[in-house]
């Protein structure tokens, strides 16, 4: 078995670990003051950078049936510019508030269901110009 260890007793001083690492700062005295007026505000923002983008293009929200047993679905397409994470995204947020499943494949998201009216809610909030396209 190993050797036990002599703890040292704290507050005798003989240890320079033990000392305050702040202690140099009482002995300075009187620092000066902060600045006496408080930073100025930031500007309004007069660019369209950092805005919210409300005219990201048209989309087309379709119903389809063919080729998955008659159970219909929502299907998203024609998105201009916008990354598969963003069409990742949207289609979270599309499931989520639509209480079903969903999915992107092809570039295109689909959710399960007749949900266009909830779809097209949340592509008008996005920026979005939703269009329902077909029968």
């Amino acid at each position: 078995m190993g050797k036990k260890k002599k703890r040292k007793a704290l507050g005798t001083g003989e240890d320079p670990l033990e000392n305050k690492a702040f202690g140099a700062l009482d002995g300075l005295g009187s620092l000066p003051e902060g600045p006496a007026d408080p930073p100025p505000a930031i500007p309004a923002k007069t660019s369209k950078r950092g805005q919210k983008n409300t005219s990201r293009g048209r989309v087309d929200i379709i119903r389809q049936t063919a080729h998955r047993g008659g159970k219909g679905v929502t299907v998203v397409k024609n998105f201009i510019g916008i990354s598969l994470a963003e069409k990742q995204e949207l289609a979270k947020i599309m499931r989520k508030a639509c209480g079903v499943g969903g999915t992107v494949k092809d570039g295109c998201i689909e959710i399960q269901g007749d949900k266009r009216e909830e779809v097209k809610r949340i592509l008008i909030e996005a920026g979005f110009k939703p269009v329902f396209a077909g029968g």
